[in-house]
Parts: C-alpha cells; sequence; structure tokens
C-alpha cells in the first residue's frame, strides 16, 4: 500500500495506480491478491476527509468476484480497525491462525529461501535457517514465528549485501 502511495502528488494518482493493481489482478486468472497489515487499506490513499481510499475502491471488484484476496492482521487491529468498516469486513471470512512451530518454521523458511538469496544476491544454509527461527523464537517476544524468523533473514542478507558487494569489487 505505501509504494503505491508513495509519491503521488495529486487526489487521482494513488486512484489510478490502485485501479491499475486491480485491472491487472482480473487479467491473470487465479491471481491472488495478498495484503499483509490488511487494515492499512482502510484510509489510505484518502485526501483530507475524503472517501475514496483503498477499501472503497477494492470493494466494489471484490464483491463482483472480479479479484480474489486474502489479508493478514493482528487481532487488536482486525478488532479497532477493519471490522468497524462492516462492508469490507463481509468480504472476508476471518480466519485464525495458530503460530508455527519451530519445525515448522524451518520448513516455511525453506520454502522462501530462494526470493530471499536472489533479492539479497547471498545464499542462507540450512544452519542459518534453524537459527533464525530458534533465536527469533526464543528472544522476540512483540511478534510471531513465522514473521520474526523471516525478518531475521531479510536483516541478515540485507547486512551482507553491501558486504558482498564490496568484496566482489575488490573492496572488502
Amino acid at each position: 500500500m505505501g509504494s503505491l502511495i508513495a509519491g503521488t502528488k495529486y487526489r487521482g494518482d494513488f486512484e489510478k495506480r490502485l485501479k491499475s493493481v486491480v485491472n491487472e489482478l482480473k487479467r491473470e486468472a487465479g491471481a491472488i491478491l495478498f495484503i499483509d497489515e490488511i487494515h492499512t487499506v482502510i484510509g489510505a490513499g484518502a485526501a483530507s476527509g475524503g472517501v475514496m481510499d483503498a477499501s472503497n475502491l477494492i470493494k466494489p471488484v471484490l464483491a463482483n468476484g472480479d479479484i480474489r484476496c486474502i489479508g493478514s492482521t493482528t487481532y487488536a487491529e482486525f478488532r479497532g480497525i477493519f471490522e468497524k468498516d462492516h462492508a469490507l469486513a463481509r468480504r472476508f471470512q476471518k480466519i485464525d491462525l495458530v503460530e508455527p512451530s519451530i519445525d515448522e518454521t524451518v520448513q516455511i523458511l525453506h520454502g522462501i529461501k530462494t526470493r530471499f538469496e536472489e533479492h539479497h544476491n547471498v545464499r542462507y544454509d540450512d544452519d542459518a535457517l534453524q537459527a533464525a527461527a530458534e533465536l527469533s523464537g526464543k528472544h522476540i517476544n512483540d511478534r510471531q514465528l513465522p514473521d520474526k524468523a523471516i525478518d531475521v533473514i531479510d536483516e541478515a542478507g540485507a547486512q551482507q549485501a553491501p558486504a558482498a558487494g564490496s568484496r566482489a569489487q575488490g573492496g572488502g
């Protein structure tokens, strides 16, 4: 949502960008839109006092079944923000997920490993994924697995990427 809003100068810019994404999803058979922190669509892109925010732009295509969408949020944000927009909330089915175990988190990390390796131009071995799951599960208390383990490997890759680049150029 932030990247759609970023750099919009006029009221219609955000609307145009979001409609472009929605139209692309409509053309792609079987596509499912995933919105992390889905509560952020409420009010996103609305001009001061305006009602045309992201949630009001996607409600019609959700109601028509033109696109499929999955979102994630916390209990507090669901109850405090998302659930208050009844028209949007009724277009989604609430599903509660249990935090995965350390072993399940390691399996999840293996599933997404190649994307992070390509993104950061680094390699993660099995021990690194295991350590990310175990240590984040033990020491990061404000979030849940697998998110906190994913954040650990993402940050580790981001920290190594500049060093890998400078070594490749002969600087380190």
